[in-house]
């Protein structure tokens, strides 16, 4: 029996500090919620859930960021919806400038000054709209030169956007007797005396009669050549002296399916028979002509516009009437006034297709058009960082473009000419402009249903990440209560068994006495 070393009471002891510590381990996991409180505790685990941790808490602060991204897209695009309006209202006001019932200085006046109000406004609109402090429809820092879209001012032909800020316009061909709208006037192509009196002639033998219109006669011309009346009775001319045959046709005399008739001496004399020749003179100015096929009018063109001797491609008589080539210089002409709408930087310019100047005797039909330019603000551009991570995908860009008059190609959009023809050109730049911020609104649309679906994917990487971190570092609290009961008993039994050890030595007292 010893009393230095009760090993009893140290044996107690020892396993009670044990069972104190891993009581004390239970509290503070059952207090903590977590099994990881420091890195003694799991060094492994420790480090998978701190990494777990960056990534959770990255990928709430990104979606966070994508949902500030949809509210800047709303933002922006809820301007454009106004800009739309105004741009539809616009549209609505040149159509009814275009019609020829508004007076120039009264009705288009009042149209032109509702235009110019909602052109401000639109330009008020695009200066204005911010998101936390951004611009949003106002461009960013710097400038660039944009390109309108070409016009072929309601002409009949084949527009080629060449891609370098030019375009061609193939007119569809013009041949005599044509009609064709230029500006909203009608013309007829006339034609050369000459090619008009080709027309006539008569048929090959064995091929039908022919039938030619001059003017407001017809006649039917047979393969042997005899002239005659739509109903084919032989036509004659009466003359003053009887048949001479030298004598030149007179267009102006009576035309007769008799051959003989009576004279004052009422005498029998014979009448000249009418020719092909003959028909031909009745082809002159201003006369039309048909074989039933092609139709010409004969154009007479020795003045020009002041009255002055020399030819302008216009017929003297009947300015509708004029020749190929002026219908190619004013169809130009109505190509620069279309072009030029929304050009601030008067880029735009109309020549003939091989580079010559638009002219009444010039020009094939092909015109090389230098389309209008307007300078604007850069694109506004800004990315979304939508990932927990330093990965350059994990950017989302939103490109905005400036979104004012300007760009949209109707900066100075007038619609106060005389005949409604400026306000027919206008339909077009409108039509361009809505088009224009259309591309823009569904641009940002399909940014914002992808930050959507952003949002989705991150939310649910987040929740899925963190279910695997609670695996790692939580506290299973149920098993936990298990343990800290456990310990807790063993504590109290350890406390038990100590103070008995500490009785056993008591014994020795009793051979002291």
């Amino acid at each position: 029996m010893v009393v230095q070393h009760n090993m009893q009471a140290a044996n107690a002891n020892r396993m009670l500090g044990i069972t104190s510590g891993a009581q004390a381990k239970s509290t503070e996991k059952l207090s903590s919620g977590y099994k990881i409180n420091r890195a003694a505790d799991d060094a492994a685990g420790l480090t998978i859930s701190e990494k777990m941790r960056k990534q959770i808490r990255g990928l709430d602060k990104a979606s966070s960021n994508a949902q500030d991204g949809v509210s800047s897209v709303q933002t922006a695009e809820g301007a454009l919806t106004e800009v739309h309006s105004m741009l539809q209202r616009m549209n609505e006001l040149a159509v009814q400038a275009a019609n020829g019932t508004n007076s120039k200085d009264t009705d288009r006046k009042a149209i032109q000054d509702e235009i110019d109000q909602l052109n401000t406004e639109i330009d008020r609109v695009a200066e204005t709209t911010k998101f936390n402090e951004i611009y949003l429809l106002k461009g960013d820092d710097g400038e660039k030169t944009v390109n309108m879209n070409a016009h072929d001012a309601g002409l009949k032909g084949t527009l080629t956007d060449n891609g370098d800020g030019t375009a061609t316009f193939t007119m569809k061909e013009l041949n005599d007797g044509d009609t064709v709208s230029i500006g909203g006037k009608n013309y007829t192509i006339g034609s050369k005396e000459a090619d008009a009196k080709a027309l006539i002639e008569a048929p090959a033998n064995g091929d039908p009669d022919k039938t030619f219109t001059i003017g407001d006669k017809t006649f039917k011309v047979k393969a042997n050549g005899d002239v005659c009346d739509k109903d084919g009775n032989k036509l004659y001319v009466k003359t003053a002296g009887g048949a001479t045959a030298a004598e030149a046709f007179d267009t102006s005399k009576e035309l007769t399916t008799d051959s003989t008739f009576k004279n004052n001496a009422n005498t029998d004399t014979a009448n000249t028979a009418v020719t092909v020749a003959n028909l031909k003179d009745y082809v002159k100015g201003g006369v039309k002509v048909s074989d039933g096929t092609t139709t010409m009018t004969v154009l007479t063109d020795a003045k020009d516009a002041s009255g002055a001797a020399g030819a302008d491609g216009v017929d003297d008589n009947d300015t509708s009437v004029i020749t190929k080539q002026k219908a190619y210089e004013l169809a130009g002409k109505e190509l620069l006034a279309a072009n030029q709408i929304g050009d601030t930087e008067g880029h735009a310019s109309v020549t003939n297709g091989d580079g010559t100047g638009l002219a009444f005797n010039a020009g094939n039909g092909t015109f090389k058009i230098n389309v209008g330019q307007a300078k604007v603000a850069n694109t506004l551009s800004f990315s979304l960082h939508v990932g927990a991570d330093a990965d350059m995908t994990n950017k989302i860009t939103v490109d905005i473009d400036t979104m004012n008059s300007a760009n949209l190609g109707i900066k100075g959009l007038n619609v106060t000419d005389k005949n409604g023809t400026a306000a027919t050109y206008a339909i077009d730049a409108i039509s361009d402009a809505i088009s224009k911020v259309s591309s823009q609104r569904s641009a940002l649309g399909a940014v914002q249903n992808r930050l959507e679906h952003t949002i989705d994917n991150l939310d649910n990487i987040s929740e899925n990440t963190s279910s695997a971190e609670s695996r790692i570092r939580d506290t299973d609290m149920a098993k936990e209560m298990v343990n800290y009961s456990k310990n807790n008993i063993l504590a109290q039994a350890g406390q038990s068994m100590l103070a008995q050890a500490n009785q056993s030595n008591q014994g020795v007292l009793s051979l002291l006495q």
